[in-house]
């Protein structure tokens, strides 16, 4: 049998898709694993938006839709920033995708060609380096070391080393939920700007922040490309639906790209997502209980011997140094979901040079959940 493979392929696995599949594993075997592997919230969408969805079944057709999306959503999006950051967005400028995945696809097919670098910062998200791999990118690693965040700096520094075409950073982190604060957020758009350099700011986590109000990269430039989704606040994972703010200059190069890559986001998920803006007071709840994880998290990692390696200032992650008990925390990741069951992410997915000694818990599940995750963990260190 002959099979041909391109290199595209030969990227490395997303490990906490591992974790969570052998997680699921021992869960059909009646094993209760509590999964803090995966970065998806334990709450089902919104009420409103289930019945949205439903009536959508019930009474409409269910189609293509054009491939920046239903006109009625993209409106409501641009509403949303208007609302929530003052900004007056036109709807235009706003592509619907199939969840943030297809976004940042089209953002890097229709930003850079093969060969371009492209800087993004350690860790982080492991489909950005996996992504721009497999489409010939020159990824840029940027240590961040003792840093919390991307600065300026950083960006200056790896250019000066090889020009940059591109940057690419996210507010809350994943896998760290450290913020860049509004002012550096600035300075990082500006000096891009200054440099040539096109910018990518992930804002996927916005309105999971937890001690300062989001600040969006469109503020403080207008060649910012900026990606978010339902799937984090929103608690639509399986949706699949995101959007795309772009400039004005990139909305027809997406738009072709979209149309042949994946015609349209799915209809049923952007007529289920229009009404998800309007289901705030039901979102808060879930967030106050992510809080409320956060807090007992901030406390009892540190007392297992797992020290916060970042600040937890958002998302629903905690980022930690595990060098007190293990070097390689992929091996550790798995005794532990065998022994304690309890699943957790080795850091290897976010940053293949340091990764070893960190590990990312996940605490969008129960609180219920949390505090026996904990308890089971004591359990199987002593």
């Amino acid at each position: 049998m002959v099979v041909s493979l391109s290199r595209r392929g030969d990227v490395e696995p997303f490990h906490a898709m591992d974790i969570l599949a052998e997680a699921n594993r021992l869960k059909a075997q009646g094993v209760p694993v509590i999964s803090m592997a995966v970065g998806q919230p334990s709450d089902p969408a919104p009420t409103r938006v289930l019945e949205v969805a439903a009536n959508a079944l019930k009474n409409g057709r269910i189609g293509y839709t054009d491939a920046l999306g239903l006109a009625s959503l993209r409106k409501a999006i641009a509403d949303h920033y208007a609302d929530h950051y003052g900004l007056e967005i036109a709807p235009g400028r706003i592509a619907v995708t199939t969840g943030s995945s297809a976004a940042f696809n089209l953002a890097f097919l229709a930003m850079f060609d093969p060969g371009d670098r492209v800087a993004i910062a350690a860790p982080g998200y492991p489909a950005y380096r996996n992504i721009m791999t497999a489409l010939g990118i020159e990824v840029v690693e940027i240590e961040l070391g003792g840093d919390a965040y991307l600065h300026a700096g950083h960006i200056e520094a790896a250019h000066a080393e090889k020009p940059l075409k591109g940057v690419l950073f996210a507010s809350p982190a994943n896998p760290t939920g450290a913020v860049v604060p509004a002012e550096e957020l600035k300075l990082i758009v500006e000096t891009a700007e200054k440099l040539g350099i096109g910018v990518i700011s992930d804002e996927i986590y916005h309105r999971l922040a937890y001690d300062a109000p989001d600040a969006t990269a469109l503020a403080y430039g207008s060649g910012v490309t900026v990606i978010n989704s339902f799937s984090k606040y929103y608690c639509m994972t399986g949706w699949r639906v995101g959007w795309m703010v772009l400039p004005e200059p990139l909305v027809r190069q997406v738009e072709r790209i979209a149309q042949s890559l994946y015609i349209s986001a799915p209809e049923l998920s952007q007529i289920a997502a229009t009404e998800a803006f309007h289901a705030t007071q039901e979102l808060e709840a879930v967030k106050a209980r992510y809080a409320w994880n956060r807090e007992l998290l901030m406390k009892r990692l540190p007392e297992l011997g797992f020290p916060l390696a970042a600040p937890m200032d958002g998302a629903f992650y905690a980022f930690c140094d595990v060098t007190r008990h293990t070097n390689d925390s992929m091996a550790f990741a798995r005794k532990m979901l065998a022994k304690a069951h309890v699943a957790a992410t080795p850091g290897r997915d976010f940053d293949p040079l340091a990764g070893h000694r960190t590990m990312r818990f996940s605490y969008a599940g129960s609180h219920d959940e949390m505090v026996e995750a904990m308890a089971r963990i004591e359990r199987w260190l002593k």
